[in-house]
């Protein structure tokens, strides 16, 4: 793993979609710093498996 700001985004914003507990959860709140720090994602972005090797790793770090 290395650190990548594209991978680090992409693998918050597939760990965001797939473990937030609702609109006013923590994990939820990820898509509000995601948009401002300008990140727009991939709409083919949707699962784990759709990330590169770099940000599949970061996003498995993130999981419980």
């Amino acid at each position: 793993m290395y650190f990548d700001r594209f991978d680090i985004c992409q693998a918050h914003y597939v760990y965001a979609m797939l473990w937030h507990d609702g609109q006013f959860s923590e994990t939820y709140a990820k898509f509000a710093q995601l948009e401002r720090i300008g990140f727009r994602p991939s709409p083919a972005l949707r699962n784990p498996e759709d990330l590169g090797e770099n940000a599949r790793e970061i996003y498995e770090n993130l999981c419980p």
